[in-house]
């Protein structure tokens, strides 16, 4: 089982009623895993800060309830996750945040066991699916224990990592009566500071309780002396590259157990920390009196593996390579409706301010059109410095998905009308969260299950934030939309252009291809980067493997040589 399937089985058995979640790879297998179970709740929210709140309002209602996101959508439900901590729950909430060492698909490498630390929270660490699913059920009876959330951490080499799991039955534990407590769950001030005195007690109760885990365990071995420290897939590749080493596992990874490493360390001869990322568990450690070495061996960035690990400690880590691994720059797929945009916006020579999603994308050449891209919504918001700060002389437009500016898009559009900048904002609108695999949000009309669900029309929202100036065009239309783009840029007020087309991978159906008649190999079409077109001395070939039939190079050619080949030829 893949263990984000794993982590909502064990959801299930826990006997969660309510999961909201917002995509993010890692994570996004979890929600999607969970809807299929029967009798259950789950949700796509708008973003993360929603998400949490509402497996909040869930658990102090009485529910056991979740909420899942990667490493960065933590950030986002930052301000509800810490207090919370204050608050405490009622039914258990478990908080799942997945990192992503390495930045397969980030923009950061962030260390999620921070935050616990910061918020005071306990958090859990699996190493494979079958602890994935228990490390689960054990965090409820941890949050309900210590009236507190649970932060469960992934990375992406064991979320999507496969293994074998017992699965059991369903634990229906019901709804908590809600007892009417101001004290308790509403955080005025006076309120919050008895509480925070709550949350110290609670720290020193928990530290005590999870340093006597079984998940925290010495494992010894008669073969050698040294003595590793680690969590996670960390564990994994310990095991293997060094099978004969002494391991202290760490499945809590906050709090540090302290004293049941204290006591492995008494029982070896050096002592090692190996962990990704932050030395979070070799300087708590250090800091507590132990001598330890990790970072001094193993680097803050990107992941470890076994053998990286096997060349640390001197170990035989050849490996037969490939002579030669040809190279795979990302590109956006054939027939993606977002190459024709930023074929325009390179064109038009301006400044764009890119935002998350797959018209990252549209930085990569031979389009190198966006110069920015920082966070979810952040396009918006970065338009609008670029306005003020050269009186409205930039010429530059943001750019932002359909889904990522529900997300978080909508408040910087607010910000550009009511601050009167003038900016001017693409919604690529594909119909999907597409970066993460196609997942449903406000806009697309259907819900988590794919059950009807109203639909948040992107036009009006923009009118009723305040914009007047507002066009709709056809993505594929590469003509109407440096019209469009030409017209907003000369506004001197906020105007937004929808452009509009799904998804090229929604629609599987057979599709009319591209044909080449006349080239006069001007490589014009090249510029698209669209991988079904490629070049030769004799001109402009088509893959038809690829090619989706959008006619975006027909639009570019000026010569008439690429044509939809007919029905039935």
């Amino acid at each position: 089982m893949l263990t984000n399937k794993a982590i909502a089985r064990g959801a299930y058995e826990a006997g969660v009623a309510v999961l909201s979640a917002y995509p993010g790879t890692p994570s996004t297998e979890i929600a999607e895993n969970f809807v299929q179970h029967e009798g259950v709740y789950a949700e796509w929210a708008p973003n993360e800060k929603v998400a949490v709140e509402v497996a909040i309002g869930a658990a102090v209602a009485g529910a056991r309830s979740m909420a899942c996101m990667k490493h960065v959508g933590l950030n986002v439900a930052a301000d509800p996750l810490f207090t919370v901590a204050y608050t405490g729950i009622n039914g258990g909430l478990v908080i799942v945040v997945a990192d992503d060492p390495g930045m397969h698909s980030s923009q950061n490498e962030q260390d999620s066991r921070f935050y616990a630390r910061s918020a005071h929270i306990p958090m859990l660490e699996p190493s494979d699916a079958l602890e994935a699913k228990e490390f689960v059920k054990l965090a409820y009876e941890i949050s309900e224990k210590f009236d507190t959330p649970v932060l469960l951490r992934e990375t992406t080499r064991v979320a999507h990592s496969h293994g074998l799991v017992e699965l059991c039955e369903r634990k229906e534990v019901g709804v908590r009566p809600y007892e009417k407590s101001a004290a308790k769950y509403v955080m005025m001030p006076a309120n919050a500071i008895k509480r925070h005195v709550v949350v110290e007690a609670r720290d020193k109760a928990v530290a005590e309780y999870m340093n006597g885990l079984e998940i925290n365990r010495a494992e010894y071995t008669s073969e050698n002396e040294i003595g590793v420290v680690c969590s996670g897939v960390v564990y994994e590749y310990v095991k293997e590259a060094l099978p004969n080493a002494n391991v202290f596992k760490v499945g809590g990874v906050h709090p540090v157990p302290v004293p049941a490493i204290f006591a492995f360390a008494k029982k070896v001869s050096k002592l090692y920390v190996i962990e990704e990322l932050e030395p979070f568990i070799e300087d708590t450690l250090k800091a507590a009196g132990l001598d330890c070495i990790g970072k001094e061996l193993f680097s803050l960035q990107g992941e470890i593996s076994v053998l990286t690990i096997k060349e640390k400690f001197g170990l035989d880590a050849t490996v037969e390579q490939p002579t030669q691994v040809p190279a795979r720059p990302p590109v956006m797929c054939a027939g993606c409706p977002h190459r024709g945009v930023f074929y325009v916006l390179n064109k038009l020579k301006l400044t764009v301010n890119g935002d998350i999603g797959c018209y990252t994308l549209g930085a990569v050449p031979p389009l190198a059109a966006v110069d920015t891209c920082v966070c979810m919504g952040a396009s918006v918001g970065m338009a609008h410095g670029f306005k003020k700060a050269t009186n409205g002389a930039s010429k530059n437009v943001a750019v932002i998905g359909d889904s990522t500016f529900l997300h978080s898009g909508v408040t910087g559009l607010i910000n550009a009308v009511y601050n009167q900048s003038g900016i001017t904002l693409m919604i690529l609108d594909n119909s999907t969260t597409g970066m993460t695999g196609h997942q449903q949000h406000p806009a697309t009309g259907k819900n988590l299950k794919g059950e009807p669900a109203p639909v948040v029309l992107l036009d009006e929202l923009c009118k009723a934030c305040g914009v007047k100036d507002l066009q709709i065009v056809d993505a594929y239309d590469v003509k109407a939309v440096e019209k469009a783009v030409k017209a907003a840029i000369a506004s001197e007020e906020v105007s937004v252009i929808i452009a509009q087309r799904p998804c090229a991978l929604l629609d599987k159906s057979p599709k009319p291809k591209m044909t080449v008649d006349g080239c006069k190999n001007c490589g014009v079409c090249m510029k698209l980067g669209c991988p079904a077109i490629s070049r030769t001395k004799n001109g402009i070939q088509i893959d038809t493997m690829q090619c989706t039939g959008c006619g975006v190079c027909a639009n570019v050619c000026a010569f008439n040589a690429l044509k939809l080949v007919k029905e039935g030829k």
